[in-house]
């Protein structure tokens, strides 16, 4: 067996930008055509360059175990998973694309489950590549969810989410929006999140602070954008700023319903779509130095990201559809 050492590795990256051919490299480096061939063949780049570190540290990773994961193995498949994960999306939607209609041709069937795609990046040689950097949540231990002391909620005529009916939950019509807000470091500016929970679609306005007159600016300025049949309800946490519900709820003649206290999960699509903001808008970004173009470039970077739930259709595709039925 003809083993690469990295002096070998850097000899060929060299003979490559003297655009030698394979049996010139491999003559040259004692070597059989077909190790070469191998070697370029494994650890080209997705662009066809040819690095010698990167191409070494595949090549100790694979030397280290055994019983390796897919991701390990198949160095396309690998390539292309960080390449998305570099190109916001998550595992979920990364697992999910393979399998549909347009299907990457490179890649030649192969697979990945998300859970394979998280235990690599935190249990496998992901560790070592950071790939925890490129998730939205830039998380170092994947952490369990924790419960919390509930208390007594102070919303006038709220109602549980427990009442909500059963086509809410089921995402069995258009126009269930839900409702939160974003903190960043040292600003009393917010951001003002509207989710809409079978299209996917995300409104994004900026409030002056957390106030329910500013609340409400928020939400009315993203229910004057849609007709009736997309504004049937709204569901909101137990923020002191959600008072302005009732406001909401007779001026455009729709419900409104409250998670149990310190249970955001219940409201799980909003809470997501914060955590892909967070991807541009970290808790320390400025918004100050954002303008409303800035902003409103954010909202569309998110409605045109293809969802799993969606078979893999964006956000603005769904919405238009359902603006034109």
């Amino acid at each position: 067996m003809q083993i690469l050492t990295q002096y070998d590795r850097e000899q060929i990256a060299y003979s490559l930008k003297l655009k030698r051919g394979v049996r010139t490299i491999a003559r040259l480096l004692k070597r059989d055509p077909g190790v070469i061939s191998r070697e370029l063949q494994r650890n080209r780049l997705p662009d066809g360059r040819y690095d010698p570190v990167r191409a070494q540290k595949k090549a100790d990773l694979r030397a280290r175990k055994t019983n390796r994961r897919k991701l390990e193995t198949d160095w396309r498949l690998h390539d292309w998973v960080e390449r998305k994960l570099i190109e916001d999306w998550s595992p979920e939607l990364i697992a999910g694309r393979p399998k549909g209609v347009d299907a990457p041709t490179t890649l030649h069937g192969a697979t990945v489950s998300h859970e394979q795609i998280y235990r690599y990046i935190y249990e496998g040689a992901g560790r070592f590549e950071g790939w925890y950097r490129l998730l939205h949540r830039k998380q170092r231990r994947r952490r369990p969810r924790f419960g919390r002391k509930a208390q007594k909620p102070k919303i006038p005529e709220r109602v549980s989410i427990h009442d909500r009916p059963r086509v809410i939950d089921e995402r069995g019509r258009y126009g269930d929006w839900e409702s939160d807000e974003m903190e960043f470091q040292r600003q009393r500016p917010r951001l003002s999140v509207q989710y809409e929970r079978k299209a996917m679609a995300t409104r994004l306005h900026r409030v002056a602070d957390k106030t329910a007159e500013e609340n409400d600016r928020a939400i009315r300025t993203t229910f004057d954008e849609l007709p009736e049949r997309l504004r049937k309800s709204l569901t909101f946490d137990n923020g002191l700023e959600n008072v302005c519900h009732t406001w909401i709820r007779d001026a455009f003649r729709l419900d409104t319903f409250f998670c149990d206290p310190y249970s955001a999960w219940q409201k799980g699509g909003v809470e997501n779509a914060i955590g892909l903001l967070r991807r541009y808008l970290p808790k320390g970004a400025d918004l100050s130095q954002l303008t409303d173009d800035d902003l409103h470039a954010i909202e569309e970077k998110l409605n045109n990201r293809p969802r799993k739930k969606l078979h893999y259709r964006t956000p603005n595709e769904v919405l238009g559809v359902a603006l034109n039925s």
